[in-house]
């Protein structure tokens, strides 16, 4: 006995990246280097270990699920500052809940917003192809179709859900939009985001803004949705924001993030969260408010990934589709086949990739955005990242 809808999930992509290389071994003599997984490596600011140990007699107590006032002010702060944002826009007591992480919070957006039938049919959830694997159980799980929308080179890599049948948007719950996008590093425009909220409105569909790399891009800061929200001037209905500490300040491990947008589902995302979610020890709220109301390390990371990407433009110029990202920190290069590419990779310079082929599904075309490409996460220093990037750039060219 257990729920039939965890049939319509396939493997996690790094289990199946894991089975791919299972009967391969990397060359001798070589140091392997994984850039598959978007696990930051550089060094967290000190500021945790201060703020832990500042806050060392709050173990003993249970977090509440909403946080902290402290936390939930540095968050509308820093929203405040980062995007531009109207005084009046965000209230820090009812637009912002802390989450542990976003990956469960991304998950748990279904439940709350998917409802059994929607004008009278079975809910979708529209999500961009390629995508973040989470978007999909979140569907899957909620009872929904996932709708897979193209986000390709031909749109720029950002999804126009406006091009989607009528009759399907009427019966959308729910669509992710992740900007910048993983796994190619896309930004949408600021009129992008303002047409995305218009139309989660018009259909009345909850608009999920994934902006967890919102911080590390190449040179102009990406809008957000709250920015487009507030241009609009119609407050922050039908939409909710996602963002973290783990890209911003190389603190995945803290598990810190947030949750921003309409005041109402805010309300009920914190009652569901109230039954069944994690919630951030005290210590670790406290660190991550004082991470937070802090800009200096954040600039000092976003400057050690421009290195790593200056580095890798002057290796791969414009070949392998090469351009540089407007935002995150992944490679999106197009390999011809991503699983072959993958393989040979780690066979013969022992670079562990992820292949593209794993965060798609077949259009409606039947063709998989993801299959050409593989995904390169910059995420260690800078001499072992260029180091890497050469050895894949010369093997790449053996196989063209």
């Amino acid at each position: 006995m257990y729920n039939s809808r965890l049939d319509g999930l396939t493997d996690y992509p790094f289990q199946r990246l894991s089975a791919l290389l299972a009967d391969i071994s990397p060359p001798e003599g070589v140091d392997p280097i994984a850039m598959s997984i978007g696990e930051p490596q550089h060094a967290a600011p000190d500021l945790i270990t201060v703020e832990l140990a500042r806050h060392a007699k709050e173990w003993n107590k249970y977090p509440p699920t909403g946080g902290t006032p402290s936390y939930r002010a540095a968050v509308a702060d820093w929203l405040g500052r980062r995007y531009g944002l109207s005084a009046d826009l965000i209230e820090p007591d009812i637009h912002i809940l802390p989450v542990a992480g976003t990956r469960e919070a991304l998950f748990m957006a279904g439940e709350l917003v998917v409802p059994p039938l929607k004008n009278g049919q079975i809910p979708a959830v529209l999500m961009p192809n390629p995508f973040y694997q989470v978007y999909l159980g979140s569907a899957v799980m909620a009872g929904a179709d996932p709708i897979f929308v193209p986000a390709t080179n031909e749109n720029g890599f950002i999804p126009d859900f406006s091009k989607l049948e009528p009759e399907l948007l009427d019966r959308t719950a729910l669509a992710y939009l992740c900007s910048p996008a993983n796994p190619q590093g896309s930004v949408a425009t600021l009129d992008q985001l303002k047409a995305a909220i218009t139309l989660a409105r018009k259909h009345d569909f909850v608009l999920v803004g994934d902006e967890c790399y919102s911080e590390i891009y190449s040179a102009d800061p990406p809008p957000g949705l709250l920015a487009a929200c507030d241009d609009i001037g119609r407050g922050l209905s039908n939409v909710l924001v996602f963002n973290s500490l783990s890209k911003r300040s190389s603190a995945p491990g803290l598990r810190a993030g947030f949750v921003a947008g309409d005041p109402e589902l805010i309300e009920k995302f914190q009652r569901l969260r109230s039954h069944a979610s994690a919630v951030q020890p005290l210590p670790v709220m406290a660190a991550a408010t004082a991470l937070w109301r802090d800009e200096s390390h954040v600039d000092e990371n976003r400057s050690l990934y421009r290195q790593k990407f200056e580095d890798a433009e002057e290796i791969f110029g414009t070949r392998f589709g090469f351009s540089k990202p407007a935002g995150g920190f992944f490679l999106w290069l197009d390999v011809g086949d991503s699983r072959d590419a993958t393989k040979s990779l780690w066979r013969d310079g022992g670079i562990k990739v992820l292949p593209g082929a794993y965060l798609s599904r077949p259009g409606t075309d039947g063709v998989s955005p993801g299959d050409r490409y593989i995904r390169v996460a910059l995420v260690h220093d800078r001499a072992t990242t260029a180091s890497g990037l050469a050895r894949m750039f010369e093997i790449l060219s053996k196989e063209v």
